[in-house]
């Protein structure tokens, strides 16, 4: 029996603009305390689907529920009040280049938070020493590697104790030792810390390694399955074996729609 939802997508459809339809009639349930991975090729909406648990983006119709809660990004006070409980980590770290490693994790405890500079000091070192970054609070963020910089991106995620952390692509441009690391970490951060985490990723061996829930997107912003990483991998849905396996041949086409080549080329047929 899967726990009751923290985040619930009801029947949502969503575009940037009417020619193009990225959440296409989206429903889903992300269980409270779980890890959730919503896996899926690029373009298929994964990333949108954040935003608009952020609320960065108004759905087009349908509902984003957090906590019970209707999202309205109309409502300011409500957008932030619930972003308070919301932690981002950002497909490419979206560090202050100009700050320490240290002050990168202070930031939102200085900017949403009236605590005193010495709880502020403990408390980020508490996170730091988390991703096992205590040692280079004093680095500049030129100085560290990407991998690293990952883990600090992630330690300023969990510097307020969110309830939901959401991961964009955590794994993207790793190494394996580091791909290893973060998966560890976001399995740890959410046992430990009682949090529902929300992952987005095209990576499959780290996301069934970590995951409870796995929900497997197309592109047009369909729901093609979702279960447990051992029913999606023993899955005989031709779609889905063809994406936690890798085929290179199957239902998903390596061409994008188009019109033939000859009629691109003006070698069609004329009347």
């Amino acid at each position: 029996m899967r726990p009751d939802p923290l985040i619930e997508i009801d029947h949502v459809t969503f575009g940037y603009d009417s020619s193009r339809t990225i959440l296409n009639d989206v429903s889903l349930r992300f269980g409270r305390g779980q890890v959730t991975a919503v896996l899926g090729g690029s373009g298929c909406g994964k990333t949108t689907l954040l935003r608009l648990i952020g609320g960065v983006h108004a759905a087009n119709s349908g509902r984003v529920v957090f906590d019970g809660e209707v999202i309205d990004t109309r409502d300011r006070a409500q957008l932030y009040r619930i972003r308070r409980r919301l932690g981002m980590l950002f497909q490419f770290g979206a560090l202050f280049t100009d700050l320490s490693v240290y002050d990168n994790v202070a930031f939102p405890l200085r900017e949403m938070t009236d605590l005193p500079e010495p709880l502020i000091h403990d408390i980020v070192l508490m996170k730091l020493n988390a991703v096992g970054l205590r040692g280079a609070a004093q680095l500049k963020i030129a100085e560290v590697s990407g991998g690293m910089a990952r883990r600090i991106a992630l330690a300023r995620a969990i510097a307020l104790d969110p309830e939901l952390i959401m991961y964009d692509e955590p794994f993207a441009g790793l190494d394996l030792i580091s791909m290893g690391v973060a998966a560890k970490l976001i399995r740890t951060l959410n046992d430990v810390t009682g949090a529902t985490s929300l992952v987005i990723s095209h990576d499959v061996p780290e996301c069934m390694a970590i995951s409870d829930w796995v929900v497997l997107m197309a592109t047009g912003g369909r729901i093609v399955a979702q279960g447990t990483p051992a029913e999606l991998m023993a899955s005989t849905d031709p779609e889905v074996r063809q994406f936690v396996r890798g085929e290179p041949d199957g239902p998903v086409k390596f061409h994008y729609p188009a019109r033939p080549m000859a009629d691109d080329f003006g070698l069609g047929g004329g009347a």
